[in-house]
């Protein structure tokens, strides 16, 4: 038994991109999806990423809810653009 006053758990802090291997979308070697410009961009046109694939240093459900919001007026301006 642990006598604490508080705990941080964390639990998933391996991105789920093995999906991903052999895709074109460029992946670090710890299989973080590579943004560009530290925004939600990627290497490939009109594909956007956000949340616990792509942010190696927080990981935590509240900043994968701002990128996502992110990723979500990316794309939107994408499609806005590509019509």
């Amino acid at each position: 038994m642990l006598e604490t006053r508080g705990l941080f758990f964390a639990v998933g802090h391996i991105p789920a991109t093995k999906f991903l291997h052999g895709s074109g979308l460029g992946l670090d070697t710890d299989g973080y999806v590579i943004t560009l410009n530290s925004q939600t961009t990627t290497n490939l046109p009109g594909i956007f990423a956000c949340g616990d694939v792509a942010d190696r240093i927080y990981r935590q459900a509240i900043t994968a809810a701002g990128t996502g919001c992110m990723a979500a007026l990316d794309a939107e301006r994408y499609l806005e653009g590509a019509t």
